[in-house]
């Protein structure tokens, strides 16, 4: 009888760990597979594709890689990072951008932009912000019966400079005339 009592908690208990261990697991893979395919592009000769298979190929050992989704950014310097473009010359209203005021274009694209990094993994010295998302169907069904969902998220991201293995354009001041 106490057997029959005890048995259940105990499979829960047993499922819910190897759940919350997966979940590391896969968590130590994906920040191991971002740190490689980030060091490899910050070294020259790799592409925005490359870093994307570089990771789902790592991962897919065990991940399906449908489940992964990698995105990169490329900035001028670390003060960008998640920042919009600078404003050097503000006029009424303060502290934020209209008509009339001058803003350091750091993307170099003409517009004032609220975040100014672009797709890819830019050039020398170029900041690259690197995202990686797996989302996975639960291991085991414990996940319903403790209301975690049916999925379980892991997120990994990190920041590095390319290195100067060659020049790049200087960011531009552009003024706007007021009407």
């Amino acid at each position: 009888m106490e057997f029959a009592m005890i048995v259940p908690v105990l499979v829960g208990l047993l499922l819910s760990i190897l759940e919350v261990g997966y979940q590391g697991y896969v968590t130590a893979v994906v920040q191991g597979a971002l740190s490689k395919a980030s060091r490899q592009v910050t070294v020259g000769n790799r592409t925005a594709t490359d870093v994307v298979t570089t990771i789902k190929s790592e991962v897919e050992s065990i991940v399906p890689a449908k489940y992964v989704t990698v995105a990169t950014r490329r900035y001028y310097n670390f003060s960008n990072v998640g920042k919009p473009e600078k404003i050097t010359s503000d006029t009424d209203p303060k502290g934020t951008y209209n008509l009339g005021d001058c803003f350091e274009d750091a993307n170099n694209n003409g517009a004032y932009d609220s975040n100014p990094g672009d797709t890819g993994v830019g050039s020398a010295d170029d900041i690259v912000y690197y995202t990686v998302n797996v989302v996975y169907p639960n291991l085991t069904p414990v996940g319903a019966l403790l209301s975690w969902g049916p999925t379980r998220t892991v997120s990994a991201s990190t920041v590095i400079r390319n290195q100067p293995f060659t020049s790049r354009a200087e960011p531009t001041t552009i003024c706007t005339k007021a009407p």
